[in-house]
Parts: structure tokens; sequence; C-alpha cells
């Protein structure tokens, strides 16, 4: 028999391969055609686009759709098939002979446990680099109204507000630098200069302002005069570091990012207090995990949906994978404001759905009466 089972292992799994495979290609498909297939074909021929760029752009699309197909393969892919052995009475045989359900999915198991490696590689590798070459190939990159300030550590008094109104393919135009009064009033802080410049320049870290005008404010605020200088240090040491690399990350989605940037920026928000944002990021990045573990979830939901009976109708399962499915996408911009609002913690937001997944297989496989 143990010859027997394990010639099984490997059927099944080969049956649910071939399966998720084709769901995984029906995905990719579905989701490219609609919009980006059409928008590449408009501007291709609009001369916007050669040929070959937009032949490039299609592929490097593909391993953002990938990283959404894999999960929702496995459901689709192991309820078809576990659906099929069902109908062909090949499951009531092998619980016949003493096997339990968790014997029966074990090799689907250990094939979703590699596509949940493959799912994170996906994000953590594959995804960023493709989203960089898509902006490369458009000839884009985001423009980004970035502010950063700087307080005083004695009194915890304002010191300095840098404003970055345009940064542009590491080109940082027109900075504004405001700089406070030491000799501030208890319930506000003063202007006593503000600097506006052409361009800044990053280096050994330091910011230089280039082409400046400094206008010059009496502690009332009222304007006393304008200086002109070709350059003026602002920004020095570990906080000019600081601010560039926030600016740098703030141009960028979660998914152009990999895990030690994504966590780099996040020790970065919560070192400076940017609360919104440093919720947002640790949710996406808590994500990239339970999103990979979704792999195993819906792999062994889908075994439970397609556990069925002869005669039972095979729409019913279906249905309900598809609408689990559905559920779960278009939840995941609720969480993802939650988490940024703070009205759920992260941790909260980031792993309710694999929570409610869990819940989910163990209320079917008590329904099935498995």
């Amino acid at each position: 028999m143990s010859f027997g089972v394990r010639i099984f292992d490997r059927y099944i799994t080969k049956q649910v391969f071939a399966a998720t495979l084709v769901c995984i290609v029906l995905f990719v498909v579905i989701w490219i055609a609609p919009e980006t297939l059409l928008k590449v074909i408009k501007r291709t021929l609009a001369g916007i686009y050669t040929p070959w760029v937009g032949v490039q752009l299609l592929i490097n699309e593909i391993p953002k759709i990938v990283g959404k197909a894999l999960p929702v393969g496995l459901l689709l892919g192991t309820l078809f098939t576990f659906d099929k052995l069902s109908k062909d009475f090949e499951l009531t045989i092998l619980r016949g002979i003493g096997l339990t359900f968790w014997r029966i999915v074990t090799p689907i198991i250990a094939l979703s446990i590699v596509f949940t490696v493959l799912c994170f590689s996906l994000y953590n590798t594959l995804i960023p680099q493709s989203e960089k070459r898509i902006l490369a190939l458009k000839n884009e990159s985001y423009q980004t109204h970035f502010v950063f300030t700087i307080k005083n550590k004695a009194n915890d008094r304002m010191d300095k507000i840098l404003v970055v109104p345009n940064y542009h393919n590491n080109q940082i135009s027109n900075p504004v630098v405001l700089n406070f009064n030491e000799n501030q009033y208890k319930d506000t802080s003063v202007l006593n200069n503000v600097l506006m410049a052409d361009y800044a320049v990053y280096k050994n870290n330091e910011w230089w302002l280039h082409n400046v005008k400094r206008y010059q404010l009496t502690e009332d605020g009222v304007f006393k005069s304008i200086d002109n200088f070709k350059e003026r240090r602002v920004l020095t040491g570990e906080k000019a570091d600081t601010a560039y690399k926030l600016m740098k990350y703030s141009v960028k989605r979660d998914r152009e990012m990999n895990n030690s940037e994504i966590t780099e920026y996040i020790r970065l928000l919560k070192q400076e207090g940017l609360k919104d944002e440093y919720r947002f990021m640790l949710n996406k990045y808590l994500q990239r995990y339970f999103h990979s573990l979704i792999c195993i979830l819906f792999a062994i939901l889908g075994c439970l949906l397609g556990f069925s009976q002869p005669r039972e109708q095979r729409l019913v399962g279906f249905t309900i994978g598809l609408a689990i499915v559905f559920g779960y996408y278009i939840t995941l911009p609720f969480f993802d404001m939650c988490a940024e609002k703070g009205l759920l913690s992260p941790y909260i937001t980031s792993s309710i759905q694999p929570v409610a997944i869990i819940i989910a297989i163990l209320v079917f496989k008590r329904i099935k009466d498995l």
C-alpha cells in the first residue's frame, strides 16, 4: 500500500501543478488584457512606444500579476483537481483504505510551500526590478512634494523645515529652507530667515543649495533684507542622510522596494515620527509574508472545497472559491486604509485575512465531516 500511496502522491501533485499553471496563465491573461494591453497597443500605434518597447513593457508587467495569481492559481487548481478526483471516486477509494484528509493533501501542502517561497521571492527581487525597468522604458519617474522637519532636541521646538517642491530623477529642484529663531515664544515658532535656491545637491552626507536667496526677517515676521549666495550648506551628518533617504523612498511605491529597502524606510519613518506613512508601509511589508502564506492556506481550502459527493453540484465549490478570492483582494485597500489611519494596528490589518481563511478551513472541514 505504501508504494501505491507514493504513486498517488506523484499523480496528484502532477495533476494539481498542471491545473494551477493553467489557472495562473488564465489569471495573467484576464488581468493584463483589458487595460494594460490596450494602453500599450494604443501608445505603440501612436508612436509613443516602439513595438519592442511595448513588448518589454508587457513582459515586465507579468511578475506583478503572477505575484497576485499564485494563491488564486493554487486555490482553483486544487479545487478543480480534487473535484475531479471526487467525481471519479478516487478520493472515496483513498478514504476507504484508511487515508486521512491531511495525509491525502500532504503532497499538495509540499507543493504550496514551493509556491510560497516563489511568491515571496517575486516580491523581494523580481517585482521591484521589473517596476524599475518599466519606469526606465517609459522614461518616467514619480515627482514628489517632500517636507522634512528638524526640531531642537533640548526643547522640542522647531529648528528648520526643508521643503522640496520637485524631486525628479535624483534632481532636487527649487528647494526652500525655513530657519526658525532660537529665541522663540513659548506658544509659537518664529521664522528667522527663508532660503530659496534653484537646486540642491546631496553629497558626502551634506545638503548644498545653489544660487541661493536669503530673506531675512525680524522677530515680528517683517521682511528686513535679501542676501545672495552661490552655495550654502543647510544639512549635514545623520540628519542630511535621513532627509535624503526619506525623500528617495517617498517617491517609490512599496512594490518598487525590496525587503531591505522597505525595512530601512520603515525604520526612518518611525525614527522621524511620520506615523501615517510608517503604519502604511509596515502593513505593506507584513503583507508580503502573509500573502505568501496565503498560498498554503488557499491550497488547503481548495482541496476542501473540491471534496464532494459524486452527485454533488460542482458549481457550489467553485462559486465559494471565487467569492473568497474576490473578498480577499477587494478588502486589501480597506485594511491598508485602516492601518494608515491608525484605526487598527498593522499587525492586525496584515494578518486578519489569513486568520479568516484559517477559520474558513476549519469550518469547511467540519461541514464536510473529514
